[in-house]
């Protein structure tokens, strides 16, 4: 049951850059809110808007909407340094943002650069079985979080309580890692900061729930993806939330039965950053195709991307999960020039095919991928605005791609520019 009115939702169906913050861009100029329910800086999402690119990590990309207002709920983990610094270099580039359109969670978990500094410690401790993490501190915040150790936003307006908890916090890490830290600098800073950030900080609760009771659009956008969530992703190659439709409901506070829409965003192929199993990879010319074509590298890390076929295990896994109304297929035209293109269909161990994404790692190491082959159109699709005026051979590939994962395609993502969408009829 769908109840009008509830929250439109856009996730992650990969490994995460498969081109969110596009849809979030489209589907956010028609939106009154836009909102943030997971993760914290170390997403990142880059909108092309009237010729000049934005980029988003902390603050929600719903901000280049100059009508709509913009919600970092409770579970997101915000950086403050990061989240001016971010806020700063995009008003210098016309953006409007000020405490009228912007809110914080009063909730809202905050990362101190001690925790930054863990996130590195951790690394080096697990060398060459690290996760490959963007280091921004995320993991040791939530693990603070989960410890009942961690220091929330509201916190800053009780500065005593503030300075205990910290030190509490501080001390606990630094019996973990072992190493120096210059408290009292920090501290000064989160004095000032505490001022600045004052305006933004509210109870998001009943500010979101009021909202989708007065029948606003409601819009969240999803960080990182589901094959990066912490119980359902390639764990422990996986980030430190909840990244799909649960991640939502917690990180908000809004029951199941107030989302609506739930779209799913999948590249037309597949791309991960960092460590961890990826069964479609391709090490060969077609990876190097793909990255250099795609321009794979990340938007928070400048990291290049690990490249590969579409993965469809992968996509059935995710919208068993998150149970999409519809998807957003980006990058196609990624794969024009390509002459013959490949889906993976199933994963194959010791003889035995399953199409089931495995828990067990190293079951899926030993396995290998079972791949259907599709003739590519060899034709550059970029000024395609209409679902007609695609190749025939492209066309095949989307509707195999529905056929496969059982969900209709209702964008394509023909380029980057802004209106490089083509919308297909449901």
């Amino acid at each position: 049951m769908t109840v009008s009115g509830g929250a439109s939702v856009v996730l992650g169906a990969q490994w995460g850059d498969e081109g969110k913050g596009k849809l979030v861009d489209v589907l956010a100029q028609s939106a009154d809110l836009c909102c943030r329910a997971a993760g914290g800086n170390n997403a990142g999402h880059t909108i092309v808007a009237n010729g000049v690119p934005y980029d988003f990590h902390i603050l929600p990309s719903g901000l280049v909407n100059d009508s709509c207002i913009s919600v970092i709920g409770n579970g997101v983990v915000v950086h403050l340094p990061s989240f001016f610094s971010e806020m700063d270099a995009n008003i210098k580039k016309g953006l409007k943002v000020d405490s009228t359109r912007l809110k914080l969670s009063d909730r809202a978990h905050l990362v101190f650069d001690f925790h930054q500094l863990c996130d590195g410690l951790n690394e080096g401790e697990l060398g060459r079985g690290s996760l490959g993490t963007t280091k921004k501190g995320i993991g040791p915040t939530y693990s603070s979080k989960a410890s009942r150790s961690g220091v929330r936003v509201h916190h800053l307006f009780r500065w005593s309580e503030f300075e205990a908890l910290y030190s509490k916090c501080l001390e606990g890490m630094k019996k973990r890692y072992g190493f120096e830290y210059d408290a009292k600098e920090e501290l000064e800073r989160y004095k000032i900061l505490a001022e600045r950030v004052r305006p933004y900080v509210i109870d998001t609760i009943p500010y979101v729930h009021k909202a989708i009771a007065d029948k606003k659009n409601v819009l969240v956008e999803g960080a990182n993806a589901i094959m990066l969530d912490l119980d359902f992703g390639t764990y422990p190659y996986v980030t430190s939330s909840s990244t799909g439709i649960g991640g939502v409901c917690t990180g908000l506070g809004i029951p199941p039965r107030k989302i609506g829409n739930v779209y799913g965003v999948v590249k037309a192929y597949t791309t991960r950053v960092g460590a961890g199993p990826f069964p479609t990879e391709q090490l060969n010319s077609i990876g190097e195709h793909l990255q250099s074509v795609g321009h794979e590298y990340g938007v928070t890390t400048g990291r290049k991307r690990r490249c590969g076929w579409l993965d469809v295990v992968v996509l059935k896994h995710s919208h068993a999960l998150n149970d999409y109304t519809s998807i957003n297929l980006t990058k196609l035209d990624i794969l024009d020039q390509l002459p013959e293109i490949k889906i993976g269909v199933a994963y194959v161990h010791n003889g035995v095919k399953y199409t089931d994404f495995p828990a067990d790692l190293e079951k899926l190491a030993e396995s290998t991928v079972e791949y259907e082959t599709l003739a590519g159109w060899m034709t550059d699709i970029s000024k395609c605005r209409k679902y007609e005026d695609l190749p025939p051979n492209c066309r095949k590939y989307i509707e195999r791609v529905e056929a496969l994962m059982g969900v209709p395609i209702q964008w394509i993502g023909v380029g980057p520019a802004r209106d490089a969408m083509v919308e297909k009829k449901l």
